[in-house]
């Protein structure tokens, strides 16, 4: 499936999800007094998604791959953050929600190594490099296998037409 805007990434709503998520944990008593660590894990955060988002807008598939190895470094920076959180005593009454967070943030950064992996063995140079040659390739391409697929139905449907008729026959 082809995405046309960063929203629609399942990755980036998992990343905003996060990002709300560590948000609602900042907000309780326990970070009171400890404005420096809710400041850095919120950044943290809130750059998994904005630099999904950012990738995604640039328009050459290198970029994005910058931004995605970004994105998963900020995803580990949350988790590294959470890990010092379940060592800190002040934090103990978070532990669920620490290990859940934990768990969101490792999943974002299986997503994004999973993305990155298959973008650096496409041939994809992204939307930027396209020019009015490659997209009527592109296009030409979709309406033959669009024709094949057809092709593929229409024949299926005779087929079971012929058998049926045979059977009647029998």
């Amino acid at each position: 499936m082809k995405y046309s805007r960063f929203e629609e990434l399942p990755v980036w709503r998992a990343g905003i999800e996060l990002a709300v998520q560590v948000y609602g944990m900042t907000a309780r008593a326990e970070f009171k007094g400890h404005g420096s660590l809710r400041d850095q894990i919120e950044r943290a955060t809130v750059s998994v998604s904005n630099n999904i988002a950012e990738g995604f807008e640039r328009g050459t598939t290198q970029e994005l791959l910058t931004f995605l190895y970004i994105a998963r470094g900020s995803a580990g920076e949350v988790r590294s953050m959470l890990c010092l959180f379940e060592r800190l005593p002040h934090f103990t009454n978070l532990k669920s929600e620490i290990s859940n967070l934990k768990s969101q943030s490792e999943i974002i950064c299986r997503q994004l190594r999973g993305w990155a992996d298959s973008l650096q063995n496409s041939e994809i140079k992204g939307q930027r490099y396209l020019t009015d040659r490659s997209r009527r390739i592109e296009r030409e391409k979709l309406e033959r296998e669009e024709f094949a697929r057809e092709f593929r139905q229409a024949q299926m449907e005779n087929i079971a037409r012929t058998r049926k008729i045979h059977e009647q026959d029998s």
